[in-house]
């Protein structure tokens, strides 16, 4: 029988405390006075919130579709683990940490929803009136679940799996809550500066960006890019399926946004497909513009990144708009990722320059084109008169940059400190679906003919 490490433990400890700490939490009847509430807005507010779930597989294919595939189940792994260690937090003290009730407009009272006390049968929250406050929890809880999968790209091929799963949990506390909280709550400090980010600009991609790029300076380079070697990617079909998943779900997460069937859901989802199409063309032509050839890759690439960037904006720019907003992001993205690959800096899927710049463009872009016709709740940009505003935006971004880089940082050198942040050399060269999970990526089938008979055999390599 192998011999137990209390490190191995203490995750299984920690998960069985908090299963029966939860036997003991009353129960509370559900939805008192469900009158007050709009079934087709709960209708489509449950859909989006199926939508933007499905994004957490589709960030799986999408990522370990490119890595090398030696790595693609431990990448995807690394993903959907989010899924697990997010949504246990999430009802025993994350929403309350991001909704409860403000203090000092820095962070919510971890008491105030603790265990979902009062989720259930509680007021809807004060800017979805029409949904159950369950429903509106369960909504944000996607966001935090995608948010610490988006810096597996960064970190993929050389983190250790428990490294990983800590970070997930100390992420999700120390940055994503309080940026969430400072965000979205109407006694945040940045919601009541009158900053606007209408789906996750700052409070996803930013802060998600900006802890991929502390984590690849942490972990320092791979050895096949201190190699200079080429790594091809495990699966390029794996990329588009992803791809189309991000794309779908992220109707859910902009349109869903606007926490109700209402005319700006549709303006945002609108918005969200057309910043898409625009970057995907826009990544793809520029790489053509500067002798590559247009790729799968590109395209896939380029529209993702006009969804982070159109992400802040959805619910506050009009439609022609948010084809300039895909256009430039993409070319800005684009030229990043070129710059980073002669630098020393080995930030495996490009995560920063991805999703990182992206979420900045698009803080900026909100600035300079949103627009009170769109949505009466919002400001107008630059464009519109209101330059403030866009300095505003700027100082926004700005905090949640410096905070969720050096937080998301010190968050890694402590793991580093206390566990063994990176795998060996000798796991690495491996791979870590092997030395991590004891499971191989299977590449496909191959024909061999034999005196006569044909056989399948399993590619591995």
């Amino acid at each position: 029988m192998k011999k137990l490490h209390l490190k191995k433990i203490i995750p299984f400890l920690l998960l069985g405390f908090v299963a029966i700490a939860s036997i003991f939490i009353p129960s509370l009847p559900s939805f008192n006075d469900a009158g007050k509430y709009n079934t087709a807005d709960i209708a489509w507010i449950i859909v989006a919130t199926a939508f933007v779930f499905l994004m957490t597989p589709g960030l799986a294919f999408f990522y370990g579709g490119m890595v090398h595939r030696k790595n693609v189940l431990s990448t995807m792994m690394k993903s959907v683990a989010a899924a697990g260690v997010v949504s246990v937090l999430w009802v025993v003290v994350g929403f309350s940490l991001c909704f409860g009730d403000s203090v000092h407009g820095l962070i919510g009272n971890p008491s105030t929803y603790f265990f979902f006390k009062g989720v259930t049968s509680g007021a809807p929250w004060s800017l979805a009136p029409t949904i159950p406050l369950l429903l509106f929890s369960l909504f944000q809880l996607m966001f935090a679940i995608i948010t610490p999968g988006l810096v597996v790209g960064a970190v993929a091929e050389r983190i250790r799996f428990t490294s990983y799963i800590l970070f997930i949990a100390l992420f999700s506390l120390l940055v994503y809550a309080p940026i969430a909280h400072w965000t979205w709550h109407p006694d945040g400090f940045l919601f009541k500066m009158g900053a606007l980010d209408f789906a996750g600009g700052t409070v996803v991609h930013i802060s998600a960006g900006c802890a991929a790029l502390a984590g690849a300076l942490v972990l320092k380079r791979r050895q096949v890019h201190l190699d200079h070697k080429e790594i091809p990617p495990a699966n390029i079909p794996y990329v588009l399926i992803g791809t189309g998943l991000l794309w779908f779900g992220w109707f859910g997460f902009n349109a869903g946004s606007a926490l109700g069937a209402n005319a700006l859901s549709v303006s945002a989802f609108a918005t969200t497909n057309i910043a898409a199409a625009s970057a995907g063309l826009s990544w793809m032509f520029f790489d053509a513009v500067r002798g590559k050839k247009p790729s799968v890759l590109g395209f896939c690439i380029g529209a993702v990144v006009g969804l982070v960037a159109i992400t802040p904006a959805a619910g506050f720019v009009a439609i022609p708009q948010s084809i300039f907003i895909g256009f430039v992001a993409a070319i800005i993205s684009n030229t990043a990722v070129y710059y980073k690959q002669k630098s020393r800096l080995d930030d495996t899927l490009d995560v920063f320059p991805c999703h990182g710049l992206g979420g900045i463009v698009g803080m900026i872009m909100t600035g300079i084109f949103a627009t009170t016709t769109v949505n009466s709740a919002g400001a107008n940009g630059l464009l519109y008169g209101n330059s403030s505003f866009l300095l505003t935006q700027l100082k926004a971004l700005t905090i949640v940059v410096a905070y969720s880089f050096i937080v998301s940082y010190a968050i890694f050198k402590f793991i580093n400190y206390i566990l063994p942040l990176r795998v060996t050399s000798e796991e690495e060269e491996l791979g870590l679906d092997a030395s991590q999970h004891d499971e191989k990526y299977m590449q496909g089938t191959l024909l061999i003919h034999n005196n006569g008979v044909l056989r399948e055999e399993l590619i591995e390599e």
